[in-house]
């Protein structure tokens, strides 16, 4: 019997050692279990599968049915994606997430014509009592009929008893009337602070215009929103990712102040979006040299380990820090923030004190200074695994792309930014420098990798515009035909990439997400139509159908009417669209408003006249005030594209 047992014991351990101890465990039992889908992991290889097993927040296994049938229990959910698109959450790269949220709360300006624009100033005014400051921003002179910087005096027509603050859509000027100059004690013998500039006219009076830090003067005296506002935001702003399908957001610059907010959301339970929060430099970075890291808080949903600094303005207010004047300014160079041994100490403190740097520069020179001190400062203290960040990257010496490969320094670059910029970069910086400018494939030919995000709320925050706009180069208006310096574009497989696994390193969280792979946080989004096949037209209208973060399901979207996407966005009716026999059909004004073309209405024939031209199209109305999507759409040179799935119809050229 002795000898049976001593058998046994021998032929288990050997059994043990030529066989994972896995084969005789009992495999786990999935919570949920999504199958059928056309699932993008954007692992290594950039597999695909069929099914994806959750176990609490993690993924526990992915592959074909077949493979993924194992995990499933008797009390586990099984969902069929019904051939659907699945891509991993995407990670908004850069973007100002308090500001995101108070933008929702504030006048939205973004992009308008500037009539439109002091309309809606003027309708606050008269709203609002004498002397409450009127605030907001997203205005963008260069897609105005006259590309010119406005003036208080613009302000000033429409309200004239209320201050007024509206920013730039790259957030680098300010537009204020006399009122809040008064306030700000600005006048023409003030002079520009260090990093900014008091735009005077010929007489040398301000014009209204505040750039970089001469903005200060006036933010200082704008009443802070109380905290119950900023709470808020934050639930708006994280509402609004979530609808896009983003389940992370690198936060580029916050206080000590907006952590302790996202702490108390997170104590409660109401904010469950991944937040990366790099720390404002200055004494909310001196409190946090005291406290040290904070990584991977409240289940790996709040990190502070990074520390976010300025070298200069941006391109579009001319703040950019350049090594050669600009091309349509002479003499003027932009603003540069820090002398290099004032930089040299905030890098080098960074360091001492165990943080991640990013520094946003836009220019050449400030891009130039950022790498001369990271390079300092990595070699007198080395760190081997750094991932320190430069902010946009926007424009740099062909030399300087290859030095940050080498560094190992990562360059976070929003694609929608070359799009946005196309009007005028080109006027700025001249046709040889523009060879570094948004020079995305120069910078992936080095061997980087390129961290993408939107930079909102300078821009609108929906990642499928920065994918389509790193795929094709080309406005959402699909303007310029072919794109705009094509050669750069990037693969719609480094496009995902930059918007996950990529942007996940940046943040030293690729090991937990970025991908769709067993061990990681089952965060990822359903889509209306498979990305990576679908027209390139059509990316930038992709609409999230479910949002899933640390396998939960935090939105689906709503399909009990008809959602009409034009140029990237979703076109507001006064009334919902109508779906009758296979036919779409929405209010004609709205229609025709949106797509910027001039109509007539014929009572007596039930018909609208649409100026097409040189040509006028008739198109049956229903009711007098609906006219049949497809059919109007496609009489004025557009393509419709139906996607069951979100209920929606994109309309593209």
């Amino acid at each position: 019997m002795r000898n049976k047992k001593i058998i046994f014991i021998l032929l288990i351990a050997m059994l043990t050692t030529l066989f994972p101890i896995q084969v005789f465990a009992d495999v786990v039992t999935a919570d949920t279990v999504y199958m059928n889908g056309n699932i993008y992991t954007v692992d290594e290889n950039f597999s695909k599968v069929e099914a994806i097993a959750i176990k609490g927040q993690y993924i526990i296994g992915t592959g074909s049915k077949t493979e993924v049938d194992k995990f499933v229990g008797p009390s586990t959910q099984v969902i069929d994606l019904q051939g659907k698109t699945v891509i991993p959450g995407l990670i908004e790269g850069h973007m100002h997430y308090p500001g995101e949220g108070q933008k929702l709360i504030k006048l939205d300006v973004f992009w308008k014509p500037k009539d439109v624009i002091l309309a809606a100033v003027k309708a606050e005014a008269d709203r609002l009592p004498d002397g409450e400051w009127i605030t907001g921003g997203g205005w963008n002179q260069e897609v105005w009929d006259i590309p010119e910087f406005p003036t208080k005096e613009d302000l000033d027509s429409v309200a004239p008893n209320n201050p007024v603050a509206l920013k730039r859509t790259c957030g680098h000027a300010t537009w204020v009337n006399s009122l809040a100059l008064k306030l700000g004690e600005i006048t023409k013998d003030t002079p520009n602070p260090q990093g900014g500039e008091i735009l005077k006219d010929a007489n040398g009076e301000p014009t209204g215009i505040l750039t970089d830090t001469a903005a200060a003067f006036v933010n200082s005296k704008i009443p802070p929103l109380t905290e119950e506002r900023k709470k808020e935001a934050l639930l708006l702003a994280q509402e609004e990712l979530f609808s896009y399908g983003l389940t992370t957001s690198m936060d580029a610059g916050s206080g000590v102040e907006d952590i302790q907010q996202m702490k108390d959301l997170y104590e409660s339970g109401d904010l469950k979006i991944r937040l990366y929060v790099m720390v404002d430099s200055g004494p909310d970075a001196e409190a946090y040299y005291e406290k040290g890291p904070e990584v991977g808080l409240y289940d790996n949903r709040l990190t502070m380990n990074c520390i976010k600094f300025y070298t200069d303005g941006s391109l579009g207010a001319r703040s950019a820090w350049m090594l050669e004047e600009y091309s349509d300014r002479a003499g003027h160079f932009g603003n540069s923030r820090h002398t290099y041994d004032e930089f040299y100490e905030l890098i080098k403190a960074a360091r001492d004190n165990g943080f991640q740097v990013a520094t946003h520069a836009i220019g050449d020179a400030a891009n130039k200074q950022v790498v001369d001190i990271y390079e300092k400062v990595l070699s007198e203290n080395p760190l081997e695994d750094h991932r320190y960040r430069i902010e946009h990257f926007q424009v740099a010496t062909l030399e300087d792309i290859q030095r940050i490969a080498d560094l190992g320094i990562i360059p976070a670059m929003q694609s929608v930014h070359a799009t946005s910029d196309k009007n005028m970069a080109e006027d700025r910086v001249g046709s040889e420098r523009i060879k570094g400018a948004y020079a995305w494939r120069k910078v992936l030919n080095t061997g980087n990798i390129i961290v993408n995000g939107s930079d909102a709320n300078v821009e609108l925050v929906n990642p499928y515009h920065g994918l389509y706009a790193a795929v094709t180069r080309a406005g959402r208006d699909g303007e310029p035909v072919g794109g705009w310096y094509p050669e750069e574009c990037m693969t719609r497989e480094e496009a995902l990439r930059s918007f996950t696994i990529w942007a996940a390193y940046g943040q030293f969280e690729d090991k937990i997400k970025g991908s769709l792979e067993e061990g990681k946080l089952a965060d990822f989004v359903v889509i209306d139509r498979d990305y990576m096949t679908c027209p390139s037209s059509d990316i930038k209208d992709i609409l999230p159908l479910t949002t899933v973060v640390g396998g939960e399901v935090v939105y689906t979207k709503d399909n009990s009417n008809v959602t009409v996407v034009f140029q990237g966005d979703k076109m507001v009716f006064d009334s919902a669209p109508v779906l009758e026999n296979g036919t779409t059909y929405v209010l004609a004004k709205n229609l025709f408003v949106s797509l910027g073309v001039e109509f007539t209405y014929d009572e007596v024939n039930n018909k609208y006249y649409v100026n097409n031209g040189s040509s006028k199209i008739e198109i049956d109305a229903k009711d007098g005030v609906y006219v049949p999507l497809r059919a109007a759409a496609e009489s004025l040179g557009y393509k419709i594209n139906w996607y069951q799935s979100s209920m929606s119809v994109s309309i593209g050229k």
